[in-house]
């Protein structure tokens, strides 16, 4: 007897179990085609970023005026993170989509129609504003969408959805030519596809999020490691995301090695980013972070002096690199919620993604610069500079103030730097019950 009561009782536990997972699929599923179109724009401003460097090098643009698109970027998207808002609140979601999505595409196929370092820039610029757009119009409208149940479920998707899709559309220029007009069309065409999920898939009409509100002087003061470190990540990230297509080309490399060198600076640091936001959850994170930030350095001599002409040195050695520069940015967020208040979790991720695009804004230009005077190999000479200062600081750091105790640390949470909502998606990582530390 009491065999067949545990049987019954583990079959029905089995049941539940089912019932649970197909409760939490029914719920996912009407945001597959928000995170479709999410995957399509993703992929398109990968794929953009890396072509723009090639091209501009077939071109005949110098490494400066490369970085310097690289920089008009990352003014649009700053000033499009700080600004949509307002459009969705004046038009709504789908057309405010439509709408960016339109200039995104449209300035795409400009870039091909006038091969011009001005019209480019420009381009760029606008380009910046429209993703930043488009990613808080894509990530208001899956939080609006997720609940509490399915929230890490829909993020984790999110999360894979991200890297699958830049990583996978960068390998669409090999297959299709750096050269032409072909490569422009598709970029073009992805860009205008995104609108059809959004415009077919969902009925929904969530009201439009608020301002953000953003208190830099607050956020300083809770943690200047992670503004100083988001600012460091910002410069370094974007000088890489920029000009490493131009540092691979002038080694000497293929189209496809260099879309697979850029592939495994990305890949590292999805790959990584867990295991050391792990070991942060359980010791102080300023030394995690220190030891991330030394490694990263280490990594972005070993390109300068090590890795010479060869390929496969060098994606062992940017792989590396990426594994320690990437996973920074949240790193420095987990730190400064471990330091935050209750209810300043939007705040302070807002403001550290504006630390983050304000870095952004001046490290492509500063990078290439040096590249124009020294040669490929000082895109990584400029990053071990920018790693040994955030080193320093984050030594200094750790000698002036108190670790916070283990007990009042939060849940590490890989952090994407598209839009200053995207805090809100994973605010179930945050610890709701810690109190502010002193500054």
């Amino acid at each position: 007897m009491p065999c067949q009561q545990g049987a019954v009782i583990d079959q029905l536990a089995h049941d539940a179990q089912i019932q649970n997972e197909a409760l939490a699929l029914s719920s996912i599923r009407p945001l597959i085609p928000l995170l479709l179109a999410a995957g399509i724009l993703l992929g398109g401003n990968g794929l953009q970023s890396t072509l723009i460097a090639l091209r501009g090098a077939r071109e005949g643009f110098s490494p400066a005026l490369i970085g310097f698109m690289g920089t008009a970027y990352f003014i649009g998207f700053l000033i499009g993170c700080l600004t949509i808002t307002r459009m969705m609140r004046a038009v709504g979601y789908v057309r405010s989509f439509a709408s960016l999505a339109a200039i995104a595409s449209a300035g795409t196929l400009i870039l091909v129609l006038f091969i011009d370092p001005l019209v480019w820039i420009s381009v760029r610029f606008l380009a910046g504003f429209a993703f930043a757009g488009l990613f808080t119009v894509m990530e208001a409208w899956i939080n609006s969408a997720v609940t509490n149940q399915n929230r890490a479920r829909a993020l984790a998707i999110y999360r894979v959805v991200d890297i699958g899709s830049v990583t996978g559309a960068q390998f669409i220029i090999p297959v299709v030519g750096v050269d032409g007009f072909a490569i422009f069309a598709i970029m073009s065409i992805m860009l205008t596809l995104s609108l059809v999920p959004v415009s077919l898939g969902d009925r929904s009409n969530p009201s439009a999020p608020g301002d953000i509100k953003l208190d830099i002087r607050r956020a300083w003061s809770i943690s200047p490691l992670a503004a100083i470190g988001c600012i460091g990540v910002g410069v370094t990230n974007s000088a890489f995301r920029s000009l490493s297509p131009v540092y691979a080309e002038q080694l000497g490399m293929s189209v496809t090695d260099v879309v697979t060198f850029i592939t495994c600076g990305i890949i590292g640091g999805a790959l990584i980013q867990y295991p050391l936001g792990y070991l942060s959850d359980r010791r102080d994170r300023r030394t995690v972070i220190l030891g991330a930030t030394v490694a990263a350095m280490v990594a972005a001599l070993a390109l300068v002096y090590l890795a010479g002409t060869d390929p496969l040195h060098n994606f062992v050695l940017v792989f590396i690199f990426g594994s320690c520069a990437m996973p920074m940015y949240s790193l420095c967020a987990a730190h400064a919620n471990d330091r935050a208040g209750p209810g300043e979790f939007v705040l302070i991720n807002a403001a550290l993604m504006l630390f983050y695009s304000v870095g952004a804004v001046f490290g492509p230009t500063a990078a290439a610069t040096l590249m124009q005077a020294r040669g490929p190999v000082a895109l990584f000479e400029f990053s071990a500079a920018v790693y040994l200062v955030l080193a320093l600081v984050t030594g200094w750091r750790m000698v002036a103030r108190s670790p916070v105790p283990a007990e009042r640390q939060g849940r590490f949470v890989a952090l994407l730097r598209t839009s200053t909502l995207f805090s809100k998606l994973t605010r179930r990582g945050r610890n709701p019950g810690k109190s502010t530390t002193d500054a």
